[in-house]
């Protein structure tokens, strides 16, 4: 249960334990105990029936007005829509994609963005779809069934998502042409994928490039092939014709050889006046209007 608020426990305190305390200084002070017994005995037994019977009672018997506030709360956030990413592979044929968004507005689905990828044996579709609270994966996944869809997968999301990719690509471009030895963990960023290193790959825990798609490796030049892992989450061919792209560019820059210095121009003359000497040695000189 979520933790209630310090006034409704304050209150729930009060509401218990006032009773308890009256009963028991009815109890006592009707006695013949010397005073400071009587103060003793008081003490006692209401410190013992507070931390024993009032507050585990409270909580018990007010349950439910304790933690209402919060609940409340709960039962909103839980029914507030939810991102979700989701991919299928539908046949390339008209129709296809109407009978999938028909069976997702069943269950009150938006679909926010679409990527539509080329594979073998027809198109696999990337969506961002915004789901009410309630919904589950395991909905999702007999949505994307009954719509046609096959080899459906789900994965929950963030906003994020919602960037675009090739602006995404962009940035990380910018971000290599400032530093080519930056594309390994630009190009992870990219994928949102696990770099494997050189020491990983001879492990026996390492991931085999297989079927699944699932692990994707760049060829470069200069710094041999880099190996990237998404677990769950094949790599689409759009995802890895931009990698590759981004290993081109930073293949480019880094091979690129370095430009001269752009040469200084000649220093101009700085305009003197001409003398007689100077006049002399041209065969002529200076008439009265040149003096």
């Amino acid at each position: 249960m979520p933790e209630p608020t310090k006034t409704r426990l304050t209150l729930a305190n009060i509401a218990v334990m006032l009773p308890i305390e009256l009963l028991v200084h009815a109890a006592v002070v009707g006695t013949h105990l010397p005073y400071v017994a009587k103060v003793l005995v008081l003490t006692m037994t209401a410190t013992i029936l507070v931390i024993w019977v009032a507050e585990p009672s409270a909580a018990r018997m007010l349950r439910g007005w304790l933690h209402a506030p919060a609940l409340r709360h709960r039962k909103r956030l839980v029914a507030a829509p939810a991102l979700w990413r989701a991919r299928t592979v539908l046949k390339d044929k008209p129709g296809s994609l109407q009978k999938l968004t028909q069976a997702l507005a069943g269950l009150d689905t938006n679909i926010l963005s679409i990527h539509v990828h080329p594979v073998a044996g027809g198109v696999l579709d990337e969506f961002v779809l915004s789901a009410p609270g309630e919904v589950s994966e395991a909905d999702l996944l007999r949505a994307l069934r009954a719509g046609g869809g096959a080899d459906p997968h789900v994965w929950p999301t963030t906003a994020l998502a919602m960037a675009d990719g090739q602006t995404g690509a962009l940035s990380l471009a910018a971000r290599i042409a400032a530093s080519p030895e930056e594309l390994p963990l630009a190009v992870a960023e990219l994928l949102r994928a696990r770099i494997i290193t050189g020491q990983a790959s001879g492990s026996a825990e390492a991931p085999v490039a297989g079927a699944d798609g699932t692990v994707l490796k760049i060829p470069t030049a200069w710094h041999g092939p880099i190996t990237f892992f998404r677990p769950g989450e094949p790599f689409t061919p759009a995802e890895s014709a931009r990698a590759h792209r981004l290993a081109e560019l930073a293949e480019i820059l880094a091979h690129r050889p370095a430009s001269p210095p752009n040469p200084q121009p000649p220093a101009e003359a700085s305009p003197r006046e001409l003398t007689t000497e100077d006049w002399n040695g041209a065969g002529r000189l200076p008439g009265p209007g040149l003096q």
